[in-house]
């Protein structure tokens, strides 16, 4: 989001309701691409308990790299045949979400996953062979 009305505001652009729908669409789609690989790694956490927290996390994007860079350019496509064929006030909105698109597809794969690594030697939420999946064994 900041990156899109960051570039905007270096190519001097207005920032029209047009932008701010897409602004809003790309925190949609970069917290749906980010919630998709959390969950991997929640169900890795679930069925991989003795395997390091770096190694689960590498897992997790791995196994979800290919959905979300296929989810990222069946979007992108046609925003840039928006971009090219839908006018003024079309390719603003095209160009606010490519850029967006492509921004919220790297910080999904490359930020937020190593923020939690981080994040879990701060807090040491998750240790080799802990399981933190909040379920209750039988009493």
């Amino acid at each position: 989001c900041l990156i899109v009305l960051g570039i905007f505001s270096l190519l001097q652009k207005e920032i029209t309701i047009s932008i701010v729908a897409a602004v809003l669409t790309i925190v949609g789609y970069s917290l749906n691409n980010t919630i998709v690989i959390l969950d991997r790694l929640r169900e890795n956490i679930k069925f991989k308990t003795r395997e390091p927290f770096e190694n689960l996390i590498n897992i997790s994007i791995n196994q979800s790299l290919s959905r979300t860079i296929n989810t990222a350019l069946t979007t992108i496509i046609p925003i840039l045949a928006l971009y090219f064929f839908g006018g003024n006030i079309l390719s603003d909105f095209a160009l606010a979400l490519f850029i967006g698109m492509v921004a919220g597809t790297y910080s999904s794969i490359f930020i937020a996953s190593p923020l939690l690594l981080e994040w879990n030697k701060i807090f040491k939420i998750h240790q080799k062979g802990i399981r933190i999946t909040g379920k209750k064994g039988k009493k």
